[in-house]
């Protein structure tokens, strides 16, 4: 879908985010950092300040702010599960996506036992890599892993069979990569992994602002994303399947629920964060049409997804035609997120975004993005990571322009 800023109410969604309206060195600043934390929605920023205006609580109360305060965690567990295609008894609440892993990771390693194998893959943020190779270390499981195919940037897929075995009891894999973002084609890998009885743990933490999510259809059984990568605050999001929540153990103190979701989410949660994500996730149904909120947001989704895309191009373009500037992406075969990964001969990528920032008001960031392993198989650690430029509904093609002047002036 082609979305240009002509048929993108790009004016209207600027005007609801209270960032972009930041100066720096006299210049209005261009955010290209969103892989990294999109800005906030004023919708959710309004709602966070709110709960914590009006009184917050704990939970299990007799009193209006106590029982105010699950309601609100209920509504914004209603939007997720319309967000990722899942009911609300499957979603829980906590830090970030890194620490909901590790929790998931040690209570679903008790069901395993020494010899069973697990899989990850060189392409992923190593939030879905290390909590599962550390549950697999403690329980004496094999890792095997699926390589990146160095030239194409995708997943190789030719070992499949092998490397997705009858040993095989999870797979963790990512639906796009945060580095350089390729949107992985899960079907191979899903269908390989239901053969032989695998759980699916997938890492939507940078798909989630930019492609649709129907958790079911893909065939995935643990899905983790974070709302700050989608214009709210810094909340962790897991949405487990019904029948694997039920079995889970996680590490908990005696008297918390020992009931799904609930006993996922250890200790007082950042209940003035959960106000802000019901109105993250009503932003992108904003642009939509349809009966139900499910169907606004996929329809929002389509024309934010069109809009980034027409953005992403214009970037690529401009950056490929720079001769020090080497672009790291698959070819245009490979669906792709709005994310640029690159470098400029001659000169450090951290430096290059120092100067973006003084002399550009452009924030944009460099380095490995904890796809380190990634970053080792294309040999880029060693002279500093990529610089990582990511787009988001409330960017302009003016700022594209001026970015790519910036970097040609370098």
């Amino acid at each position: 879908m082609k979305t240009s800023e002509t048929t993108f109410p790009i004016t209207e969604v600027r005007e609801q985010f209270p960032a972009l309206k930041r100066t720096y060195q006299g210049k209005p600043v261009a955010y290209f950092d969103g892989p990294g934390g999109s800005q906030v929605v004023k919708r959710a920023i309004t709602a966070i300040a709110g709960y914590m205006e009006n009184g917050g609580a704990n939970l299990h109360g007799t009193f209006p702010s106590s029982w105010e305060t699950e309601e609100i965690i209920a509504e914004a567990k209603k939007a997720v599960g319309d967000f990722l295609g899942v009911q609300i008894n499957e979603v829980a609440f906590g830090a970030n996506m890194t620490t909901l892993t590790i929790a998931i990771a040690n209570a679903l390693g008790k069901q395993f036992e020494a010899g069973d194998e697990i899989v990850v893959t060189e392409m992923d943020h190593r939030a879905n890599v290390d909590p599962w190779l550390l549950m697999a270390k403690d329980r004496g499981l094999t890792v095997r892993w699926i390589k990146v195919d160095t030239e194409s940037l995708t997943l190789d897929l030719s070992d499949l069979e092998e490397t997705i075995n009858k040993k095989t009891k999870l797979v963790a894999i990512g639906l796009a990569s945060n580095a350089v973002g390729t949107i992985v084609d899960l079907n191979p890998v899903v269908e390989r992994a239901k053969r032989v009885g695998a759980l699916v743990a997938a890492d939507a933490v940078h798909a989630a602002p930019h492609i649709p999510i129907d958790r079911d259809r893909q065939g995935i059984d643990i899905l983790l994303c974070s709302a700050y990568k989608f214009f709210g605050p810094h909340v962790g999001i897991a949405a487990i399947k019904e029948d694997v929540f039920k079995k889970l153990e996680p590490y908990k103190l005696v008297p918390a629920p020992s009931y799904y979701p609930d006993k996922l989410e250890t200790g007082t949660q950042n209940h003035e964060g959960i106000a802000g994500i019901r109105p993250a996730i009503e932003f992108f149904a904003s642009f939509g049409g349809g009966d139900t909120r499910r169907e606004r947001i996929l329809s929002g989704l389509e024309k934010i997804e069109g809009y980034e895309n027409n953005l992403a191009a214009r970037l690529r373009e401009g950056l490929a035609a720079l001769d020090k500037v080497t672009l790291f992406e698959a070819d245009h075969s490979v669906p792709k997120t709005p994310t640029i990964a690159f470098q400029v001969a001659g000169i450090a990528p951290e430096e290059v975004c120092r100067i973006m920032a003084e002399q550009h008001s452009i924030f944009v960031a460099s380095g490995h993005f904890y796809a380190s392993t990634l970053a080792d198989r294309l040999d880029i650690n060693k002279s500093g990571g990529w610089i990582r430029a990511g787009l988001a509904p409330y960017n302009t093609f003016e700022e594209v322009e001026r970015f790519i002047k910036a970097v040609s002036e370098l």
